[in-house]
């Protein structure tokens, strides 16, 4: 749903023509500039985040970060799926199954049958993955305070506030079943 503003970027453009017109040549594109473009900056963080946190935990552990992620939400005492973790840590499908597969050779998850439905195997984490999980918070919440430290308290919270934000419009734009934005109507069908 359009703001009634126009995006905001620090990229240069150039105006492009309405109709591309052979003899004046290609037609002249926006210049996106990598470095300051949102989706790249969030990426680079999230991975630069991510592979520092591996670092920790990989050489002490043994895990990969897919099995931290399965630790991490499964450490609250929960019981899912691999289709809820998939879910709940934004991994597709096959990374998911792949680190399940793992953690069941390392006795680090155990896998059940759900009693309402037998097909849908449910996970917990053994013993010896709570001992990960209870070494490893305390490390994961160290670095947060660290890295949040160049942040000023009212910052934090605006940080907190704006990524709140930022991740449900990019679910609202995430494609649907058919590869539309969620929400959006295919043409010709209106919701009752």
């Amino acid at each position: 749903m359009p703001s009634g503003r126009p995006p905001r970027s620090d990229a240069k453009s150039a105006p492009r023509p309405a109709v591309p017109d052979e003899a004046a040549g290609p037609e002249v594109l926006p210049e996106l500039r990598l470095t300051r473009f949102l989706p790249y900056r969030l990426s680079v963080l999230a991975n630069t985040v991510s592979h520092t946190l591996a670092k920790l935990y990989e050489k002490r552990f043994g895990i990969t970060i897919p099995e931290w992620r399965i630790i991490a939400v499964l450490g609250g005492g929960e019981t899912l799926s691999a289709g809820e973790i998939a879910q709940r840590t934004a991994m597709d499908k096959v990374q998911v199954s792949r680190a399940i597969s793992r953690m069941l050779e390392s006795a680090l998850i155990l896998r059940e049958s759900g009693t309402s439905d037998r097909r849908k195997a449910l996970l917990t984490l053994t013993p010896k993955a709570l001992a990960i999980y209870a070494e490893i918070v305390p490390l994961a919440l160290a670095y947060e305070s660290d890295l949040t430290g160049a942040l000023s308290d009212e910052e934090a919270a605006m940080l907190d506030r704006l990524l709140t934000k930022l991740q449900s419009r990019a679910d609202q734009l995430a494609p649907g079943p058919a590869g539309r934005p969620a929400g959006e109507e295919p043409a010709g069908e209106e919701e009752e």
